[in-house]
């Protein structure tokens, strides 16, 4: 029987740690053995407490402020999110730009980031009335956001290693360990007009990504595969 090879330890810097996805996303990381560095604006938010977990205050929309914390570093792993308002959300570009600008000051080359279904809002209609006339228009602001934050990594970032994790609607369960639906596509069509994926199965895709090269400067779609008879 071929040996496993034992999964590379890296060093992290993880953005968006406190939210929900970024929290999940911390504890697995730290599960498999990475150091986490906790990038975050108020750090009492973080009562996570382990030997390999180091919590750093900086502003995400301030480019010295995340230089030295990405020092050293071996990806970026961001699942900032903000929230909707009625005008196009510009946190996500204008926090890209200084994480951009922060990895370059740091010779730091890999990350790996979150956007969501319909980020291209005009692929709605291929997901039916419920899509194209309810979800889509609740979230446009948003959507207007991250796909301009898209734009900006497509445009300027040639030099960096990117991966765009583009999930559905986020529940709250534990980790299914059930396989990936990836398509280099704004939706994944798979013929239900509502699509939802766990945040413990999204943190998992996004830590997986650290370890092919198979989604190195791509923006992806996903959502877990249902089990068989459902």
């Amino acid at each position: 029987m071929r040996k496993m090879e034992p999964e590379t330890k890296m060093q992290l810097a993880v953005l968006g740690a406190t939210g929900k996805t970024g929290g999940e996303l911390v504890q697995q990381a730290l599960e498999k053995g990475h150091s986490v560095t906790a990038i975050v604006r108020d750090p009492a938010k973080i009562t996570t407490t382990h030997d390999n977990l180091k919590v750093v205050k900086a502003d995400v929309f301030d480019e010295t402020s995340l230089a030295k914390p990405f020092t050293g570093q071996d990806a970026v792993v961001s699942c900032l999110g903000f929230p909707r308002n009625p005008q196009p959300v510009t946190g996500y570009t204008e926090s890209m730009k200084a994480i951009i600008g922060a990895m370059r000051t740091a010779n730091l080359k890999r990350i790996v980031t979150m956007t969501a279904w319909y980020t291209d809002t005009s692929v709605a209609p291929r997901m039916g009335f419920l899509a194209n006339w309810v979800i889509v228009p609740i979230l446009r602001p948003l959507l207007l956001g991250m796909f301009d934050m898209e734009k900006f990594l497509k445009e300027n970032c040639s030099d960096i290693n990117y991966t765009v994790v583009r999930p559905p609607a986020l529940g709250n369960a534990p980790k299914t360990g059930l396989p990936m639906s990836v398509e280099e596509d704004y939706i994944v069509e798979t013929g239900a007009s509502f699509n939802k994926t766990n945040r413990s199965d999204v943190a998992d895709f996004m830590l997986s990504c650290l370890k092919t090269a198979d989604y190195d400067q791509k923006m992806v779609a996903i959502t877990t595969q249902k089990k068989m008879g459902k």
